[in-house]
């Protein structure tokens, strides 16, 4: 469906999960499964209350904790049920799990110079960014096009796979996806309808600007 000129169209809200001990270690989560703080807690929830007046109609979640618990706050405010599936999971980066920034810098400083540089890099001999979109953005996709002709899909993910799927979504080249700056700690994008696609209508809104915190900072 097609915003056209009658109606908003339907909008995605890729929303980032809230606060770990690793994002305030500057350790690189990754796949790794790690938990909210008690702080990142408070932030889920003071953010659903926010996403809640935007009246969702579905929500979907990456299936590790710290994005599924982010995704638990808004269903309790919304009544929404919450469907999780592992393809929007953050980048699986092999060996840089678990290291902190400093660490990557000194162990895989060429590396990590190319990947901000947007070469196809597979960090810690895991996956291309391009290999994170292909598995991601067809489930945003698989559930925005089950809403009706104005709803909203509010996805529950992190850092890195929202900008990789923020970038697939709107067509931009691969290279060109590190101009899409992260997302602080339960912040969110909104890309809304429009007659040629996708529109980025909103990046990193929700609070007052916060250091970006996490894998993609």
């Amino acid at each position: 469906m097609s915003a056209g000129g009658s109606g908003r169209g339907r909008r995605i809200v890729l929303w980032r999960h809230g606060q770990t001990a690793w994002n305030l270690e500057r350790r690189f989560q990754g796949s790794t499964d790690i938990e909210l703080t008690e702080t990142g807690v408070g932030q889920a929830r003071r953010a659903a209350r926010l996403l809640a007046s935007l009246k969702p109609d579905a929500i979907v979640a990456s299936d590790l904790r710290r994005a599924a618990a982010t995704a638990a706050e808004l269903s309790v405010v919304s009544g929404l049920p919450v469907a999780h599936d592992a393809a929007l999971r953050e980048t699986y980066a092999g060996d840089w799990q678990g290291l902190t920034h400093e660490e990557i810098i000194e162990r895989y400083g060429e590396q990590y110079a190319a990947w901000k540089r947007g070469e196809p890099v597979r960090r810690g001999g895991g996956e291309l960014e391009t290999e994170v979109a292909d598995r991601a953005a067809p489930v945003v996709l698989e559930h925005a096009d089950k809403l009706h002709e104005n709803g909203t899909l509010v996805v529950v993910s992190h850092g890195g796979t929202i900008r990789t799927t923020i970038g697939r979504l709107l067509g931009l080249e691969a290279h060109h996806w590190e101009g899409l700056g992260g997302l602080s700690n339960c912040c969110w994008s909104v890309l809304g309808e429009g007659a040629r696609g996708w529109r980025l209508l909103e990046h990193n809104a929700g609070t007052l600007p916060e250091p970006v915190l996490g894998d993609d900072d």
